[in-house]
């Protein structure tokens, strides 16, 4: 998918979460370089960045995806096996990943709600311009395989591939990050690159913000750029208004996030070097 040129998906995640989360993706993507966001479906602001983002036609969105560490949009007590007791799906990444694998059941119920996230975007009225996972779940293989599945029958055209080359490590922190990664993750992002060309899913060529998430600032976003490669890569962050304490509560959600999507500095690197922004609706 790689071509000559640099074309840039600018992605903001957790749209929903909460009303800072929206009222930052708003203004990043009237004033700033926001391009697109990625929409929690069963968060209480769900509505709120719906409506926000009928007011900015520009603003390409898509169906952030949450199996684990979020609220459902089924009824827990139909999706019990996803669920803890407070009635919200798992936040222990490694315990659910294995249930899904190794439990019919799990799975079942799994398949019953990530059908009914594809269905609550449908009745939004929104193009759905991409799909990606909260926490990037997708890089399993069953979640992956029923998104596929279930995404071909609501119009998915578009899937965001979480590949960071080592390139971008911008700092000894980010190396011993970028190793850790590749060791734990590499193998599935090699398959899910394989499995989306195959199914004729349209992904970015990399990613940039997954060594640094939660600290996409204006200084890292800048050192970020200057390391971009040729082809389609998407940056993707979690800003907030302000310090948004729900969204903290994951370690996302920063003013910080904000202020490197409204930077003058940031928008003058990228127009410096002939970057073009676009939606991953425009890469077919």
């Amino acid at each position: 998918m790689s071509q000559a040129g640099r074309r840039l998906i600018v992605t903001a995640d957790d749209f929903g979460l909460s009303w800072a989360v929206n009222e930052a993706v708003e203004r990043a993507a009237r004033d700033g370089i926001l391009t697109c966001a990625s929409l929690m479906v069963g968060e209480e602001a769900a509505a709120d960045a719906v409506a926000r983002a009928r007011r900015v036609p520009a603003l390409r969105v898509g169906l952030h995806v949450v199996v684990a560490e979020g609220r459902p949009v089924l009824a827990p007590e139909r999706i019990p096996a996803l669920c803890d007791a407070h009635g919200r799906l798992d936040g222990r990444l490694v315990r659910a990943g294995f249930r899904f694998f190794f439990r019919p059941q799990v799975r079942r119920q799994l398949e019953d709600e990530i059908e009914a996230q594809f269905a609550a975007f449908a009745r939004t009225g929104l193009s759905l311009d991409h799909v990606n996972a909260h926490k990037h779940m997708h890089l399993h293989p069953t979640v992956l395989g029923l998104i596929l599945s279930i995404g071909r029958r609501y119009g998915m055209r578009a899937v965001r591939l979480p590949y960071e080359p080592s390139m971008v490590a911008v700092s000894p922190r980010t190396w011993r990050g970028h190793w850790k990664a590749t060791s734990v993750i590499g193998l599935w992002t090699w398959l899910m690159r394989q499995r989306l060309d195959r199914a004729g899913v349209l992904h970015n060529d990399a990613v940039l913000g997954l060594l640094q998430s939660g600290a996409m600032d204006e200084s890292s976003v800048l050192a970020l750029l200057k390391r971009l490669p040729s082809g389609v890569t998407e940056l993707y962050c979690h800003p907030a208004i302000d310090d948004d304490a729900q969204a903290l509560a994951s370690g996302y959600g920063k003013k910080a996030e904000f202020e490197a999507l409204v930077s003058r500095r940031v928008a003058a690197a990228l127009e410096e070097d002939g970057v073009v922004r676009v939606g991953f609706g425009d890469l077919g």
